[in-house]
């Protein structure tokens, strides 16, 4: 049955690949395959399911939508335009404001939020936008990682990890993975006044955004701080986080059909919410169940630790710059759904703190993604974005950038988390 399930794993891994848009139904087929093989008894499906990780997401999702239709990130980006004297600027403030947004909400809905704004100020200046595109691109998938609500895999390491949102920032006494993140955001800032050096043609924003509704605002902070509230309760129910972001956003729903008085904004919303990310995950959850039960995961574990050789600090950086190369090419949320049980079997193998493999896992897997085109949904909807305006972009174009802002946040996160927790 272990070599069958094997088998079965890996299968799903190259169609995955292979044919990224029915990643959720392979997943889910795998899945089934399992159950039907009893690979993974029936009866156990539901609790395989991490229904908190699932509830968080569509909530947050809901939420997000209305607040990029109240147009308050254009207003935000307004500001920042005023203050930025020149093109490089620009290109520094509307990737770190990314940042700032993707922290908190989806990298995707991140982007598609920020990118408009610099296509439309590209335009103006009459010069190529693809720079800046993938600078707001890749900042959005660097900042994901440093809150609980701003990735999906952040969400699955507060899964694995019993953490809440206030342990992103401080964890048992020591600094958290949002630091990390937020210095190695901080150290791509000379990355980029060195790529864009020559760009100093004089920019100026006179567009004024009208912002008309305010509870998407209200709600998408009102739903951070009920997150940071409930950190400081013990032993609440596991599903605690995800009830509070879908009470949030069905508050917001309900606000705004009682606002519009009719249900096309709440169409809107559910339409806008990523049913293959939800599906996909919940596949995921049940063949990783699965191939926990048949002991596929401590074996794995096993051959990592023999391949560290029983040296904590090589086995990290084998788990970070490993988690780089193949996040580069294969999307993050498979991967680090895969991996985090095998860190915790291994945790325990090697008597090491899991939390120092785990952020170790987040650092490697999220910030990998920025290498190519290909390495993370926001990346390729980004490129998707410029494509529509007539700009095609090659791995060459995308790498100059991904290459040295990935590296550059990774060695900084990487030292940092060596450092506080080994």
């Amino acid at each position: 049955m272990k070599t069958i399930a094997i088998i079965l794993f890996i299968l799903m891994y190259v169609l995955m690949v292979a044919l990224k848009k029915r990643r959720a139904i392979i997943a889910v087929s795998t899945a089934v395959v399992f159950i039907i093989l009893g690979i993974l008894p029936i009866t156990e499906v539901f609790g395989a399911i991490d229904w908190n990780i699932l509830m968080m997401i569509f909530g947050t999702m809901v939420i997000v939508d209305y607040f990029i239709e109240s147009k308050m990130p254009n207003l935000i980006a307004d500001k920042l335009l005023n203050l930025a004297p020149n093109v490089m600027w620009v290109t520094i403030f509307m990737s770190l404001f990314s940042g700032i947004i993707s922290a908190f909400i989806d990298n995707v809905a991140t982007l598609l939020m920020v990118a408009p704004v610099g296509l439309a100020i590209c335009k103006k200046l009459k010069i190529s936008p693809v720079p800046m595109i993938i600078c707001i691109a890749v900042s959005s998938n660097l900042q994901g990682a440093a809150t609980l609500v701003g990735d999906t895999t952040s969400i699955m390491l507060a899964g694995a990890a019993k953490m809440d949102f206030n342990d992103f920032f401080w964890m048992h006494g020591h600094p958290g993975i949002f630091f990390a993140v937020e210095l190695g955001a901080l150290a791509t800032v000379p990355i980029m006044m060195y790529l864009f050096r020559n760009d100093k043609e004089p920019v100026s924003s006179n567009e004024k955004t009208v912002v008309t509704d305010y509870v998407p605002t209200i709600m998408m902070l009102g739903h951070v701080v009920l997150l940071v509230i409930a950190s400081f309760f013990q032993n609440k129910p596991e599903i605690t986080n995800g009830v509070i972001c879908m009470i949030c956003g069905i508050i917001n729903i309900v606000w705004e059909i009682a606002l519009s008085k009719g249900t096309d904004s709440m169409w809107h919303s559910l339409k806008a919410i990523d049913y293959d990310t939800m599906i996909l995950l919940a596949g995921l959850f049940c063949v990783i169940s699965g191939i926990e039960k048949v002991g596929i995961i401590d074996d794995l574990a096993g051959i990592i630790a023999t391949t560290g050789k029983g040296n904590v600090f090589l086995l990290y950086t084998i788990i970070v710059f490993g988690s780089v190369a193949i996040s580069a090419f294969i999307d993050n949320i498979p991967y680090v759904a895969t991996m985090l049980p095998v860190l915790a079997s291994l945790s325990a193998v090697m008597k090491a703190d899991p939390l120092l493999l785990y952020f170790g896992l987040l650092i490697g897997a999220t910030l990998g993604g920025n290498i190519t085109p290909i390495g993370a949904s926001a990346n390729i909807a980004g490129v998707g974005m410029l494509r529509k305006e007539g700009y095609e972009v090659s791995f060459g174009d995308f790498m100059r950038i991904g290459i040295p802002f990935t590296l550059t946040a990774v060695v900084v996160g990487y030292l940092f988390i060596w450092f506080v927790y080994a």
